[in-house]
């Protein structure tokens, strides 16, 4: 029974290598080229093993002759005897400690692939194909019985060839994973290149290549979300206590709601103020129930500690948060932006500038305005007009409520808007700055400043004309006049009294707000102007004038009191028609524009060298903005962290001079050997010196320049000036001029702002 057992095995595998010989009998050049590489190797192999080798020779001589016999009769009866039988078990052992091995190797190789006769092996009939890495182990032996050497290949094949069969199996492409993952690499880029460009259409959408509506019209299609309300009012924790005269009292929701917003200010210096603290009480007894006005009657012996403490603590749980939970809040936002920051006008979608309305709160106002402390009131839907075309899908309101009104009125920009309590003043949902709403209404504003150059000469002249009016009228017109074009004041508004602060303009002078001086600081006809400007911030400047203003301005103060009006026959009515009839579309503000934008370029081209390098040109440009800023009136407060930001700048200048004299130290040391040894070595770390001091020297001179911007502009407010008055086209064509990267000059949303400007100039632009 076994020995028809074991005559069958013979049999299939004779079977097997009789088929594998056919099948691969073009490929046998291919083998013998591997066989001869291998010879080496083989030998010292069989010198170790000679006594099994010459029994395998012996065994594989008789298979020959058994293939051979059957294949002429097909029979295989002659073979069963025993010493053939033991050395076929002894071969079959070898070949699966050959299987064996080669899985191992295969799995070292990483993807090696088996060669090309293998792919081509046939398969019985009724065999299931394993996996590729199961069967080719498999394979490998059995192509191979007929060579002595061959199932040891595997096991002693030299590293340097088998890295050489790699190689030219990667020329070959039979390396396919590290291909797949180049080609799933160029994919993912190009799909990354395909998104990439759909989000710059988006965003750059040139609006101003394309042909303008007819005037009046804003848009044809408009439809938003509608606005985001402010969160309800969430009711103080039970542990925090409010105090009545010593008392804890419990207070009415509402009541208590006001009070949390004295208590969130109250280490600010309004809650001192008196003005504020009358007006906030006053609107905080409105909101509380009668049991409470009864009882809190006076402010002084209302203790609101215990809410500043939880609202700092409230504050200061902010910003210990953890990454994760400043990812989920950053993540809340991004989708509500991506929900309601944005609308689709006329098949573009456009940024909202403010979707989120104001929450209620406690007015401050600017100044010493005279409605500070009073009471923000909750702005809710029934408040609310919403904007949108016609065919456009209308927001929906917060469930349970509905809109004040809805129009579809093209002719405005707005989207939504509002009634405030405290001044009664229209307020609005508008596009961002960098919608094409926006751009339009910027690049209107500078060209009509343009076309005030073409005839700023003449209206100059005609002011200096009417100095010497009879009219009084006249001369008070062409005065202030001059005041808007030199000095860029604004005209001033009429305002009634108590509504707003105490802010003045060119036409509302007092005559309290000037001094005159024949002579001071050895200049003649001195005028010293002192008031309080837009949002109550100090005008003082010490300005020469023209003999015949300084006259005017006499005759306009004789027989007044300090309270009168300088100019007691102009408005602002009377001035703004003057200015229509000189030119369509003037105002004081075209003035103010157009001054500062002459003066930027006039700065640009005195204070531009063009050997500067990059920082220094930096500082010339922000040295002009300075000029148009103070022309301009554009103070600020400085910093509260100015003084420790320049300590630490000074600190790092230090540091940099340290490291430059150690490097010129090195220099010079290197320069000594280089002139004794005389060789190339020496040479090269003499330049790699040079180029050390030379980078040390150009970050220190930045750092330098640094400090000294940022000492020149503590006070000095640039960003107003170069966002609303000077024409950024200036700066596009002095940038390219000079090579001064843009982003050096506009940070991204400027540069978003501005992006028809920097689209359209060249370095030649001329204002």
């Amino acid at each position: 029974m076994s020995g028809d057992h074991l005559h069958n095995d013979s049999q299939i595998e004779a079977d097997f290598r009789l088929n594998d010989s056919h099948k691969h009998k073009d490929k046998h050049k291919d083998r013998e080229h591997r066989h001869k590489e291998h010879k080496k190797d083989k030998e010292k192999d069989r010198e170790k093993s000679k006594h099994s080798n010459s029994e395998h020779k012996d065994s594989e001589k008789k298979h020959k002759e058994k293939e051979k016999t059957k294949h002429k009769d097909g029979s295989s009866d002659k073979h069963k005897d025993r010493h053939k039988d033991r050395d076929k078990e002894k071969r079959k052992e070898e070949k699966i400690r050959a299987a064996g091995d080669a899985k191992i190797k295969k799995e070292k190789e990483n993807g090696f692939s088996s060669p090309p006769r293998i792919k081509d092996e046939p398969e019985d009939d009724g065999y299931f194909a394993p996996p590729k890495e199961d069967i080719k182990p498999l394979k490998r032996p059995r192509d191979e019985d007929d060579a002595d050497y061959k199932p040891k290949k595997i096991k002693t094949e030299d590293i340097k060839k088998e890295k050489k069969r790699k190689l030219e199996e990667e020329e070959d492409g039979k390396l396919k994973k590290p291909k797949n993952k180049d080609k799933d690499k160029k994919v993912a880029e190009s799909d990354n290149k395909k998104k990439k460009p759909k989000k710059e259409e988006e965003q750059k959408w040139k609006w101003w290549e394309e042909e303008r509506y007819p005037e009046g019209i804003k848009w044809k299609f408009l439809e938003h979300k509608g606005p985001v309300f402010a969160p309800p009012y969430e009711p103080l924790p039970e542990g925090v206590k409010f105090y009545y005269d010593g008392k804890v009292m419990k207070l009415s929701p509402k009541a208590e709601e006001v009070a949390t917003f004295f208590a969130k200010m109250l280490d600010h210096e309004y809650t001192t103020k008196e003005i504020f603290r009358k007006n906030f009480f006053k609107d905080w007894r409105k909101e509380m129930t009668n049991d409470e006005k009864n009882t809190i009657t006076n402010l002084s012996k209302c203790d609101f500690t215990q809410m500043s403490q939880y609202f700092k603590a409230q504050s200061e749980a902010r910003k210990q948060m953890s990454k994760e939970e400043k990812l989920k809040i950053k993540e809340e936002n991004e989708k509500l932006l991506k929900e309601y920051g944005f609308c689709v006008m006329d098949n573009h979608r456009e940024r909202i500038a403010n979707f989120k309305i104001e929450p209620p709160g406690l007015f401050r106002g600017r100044g010493n305005h005279p409605k500070m402390g009073m009471l923000k009131r909750r702005i809710m839907p029934e408040d609310i007009i919403i904007n949108c075309s016609k065919d456009a899908k209308v927001p929906s309101p917060p469930p349970g409520h509905k809109w004040k009104e809805v129009r579809h009125d093209n002719k405005v920009t707005w989207l939504v808007s509002w009634t405030e309590n405290i001044q009664g003043s229209i307020k609005y949902i508008m596009l961002n700055p960098s919608s094409r709403i926006k751009g339009e209404k910027d690049w209107q504003k500078y060209e009509t400043a343009r076309r005030l150059k073409k005839c700023v000469d003449k209206i100059r002249n005609q002011y200096r004309e009417d100095w010497k009016s009879k009219e009084m009228k006249v001369r008070q017109r062409a005065v202030a006049l001059y005041f808007i074009d030199k000095l860029a004041l604004r005209a001033g508004n009429e305002k009634e009294e108590g509504e707003t602060a105490d802010t003045v303009g060119c036409c509302s002078l007092r005559v309290e707000h000037i001094n005159l001086h024949p002579e001071l600081d050895g200049q003649e006809y001195v005028v010293e102007f002192d008031f309080p400007g837009k949002d109550s911030i100090r005008y003082y400047n010490k300005v020469p004038v023209e003999k015949r203003v300084f006259k005017n301005l006499q005759l306009f103060m004789e027989n007044k009191q300090p309270e009168d009006d300088l100019f007691d026959r102009l408005n602002t009515g009377i001035l703004n028609k003057h200015l229509q009839d000189l030119m369509e579309g003037l105002t004081a503000k075209v003035f103010r524009t157009y001054n500062a934008s002459i003066t930027l370029q006039q700065q640009l081209k005195e204070l531009t060298a063009p050997d500067e390098n990059v920082p220094a040109k930096i500082l010339s440009y922000n040295r002009a903005n300075r000029a148009v800023a103070i022309l301009c009136n554009h103070q600020r407060a400085p910093p509260k962290t100015f003084e420790k930001s320049m300590m630490n700048l000074q600190s790092k200048i230090d540091a940099k001079k340290d490291q430059l004299a150690d490097a010129r130290r090195d220099l010079k040391s290197a320069k000594a050997d280089a002139k004794v040894m005389k060789d190339a070595k020496t040479k090269k770390v003499v330049e790699s010196k040079k180029k050390a001091v030379q980078r040390l020297e150009e970050q220190l001179m930045k750092l330098e320049v640094q400090a000294t911007d940022r000492e020149e502009n503590k006070q000095i407010a640039l960003g107003t000036s170069k966002l609303n008055y000077l024409d950024p086209r200036i700066t596009v064509a002095w940038c390219k001029k000079w090579g001064v990267p843009i982003e050096k000059i506009y940070n991204k949303t400027q540069r978003e702002k501005f992006a028809w400007a920097i689209d359209m100039t060249d370095e030649d632009y001329e204002f």
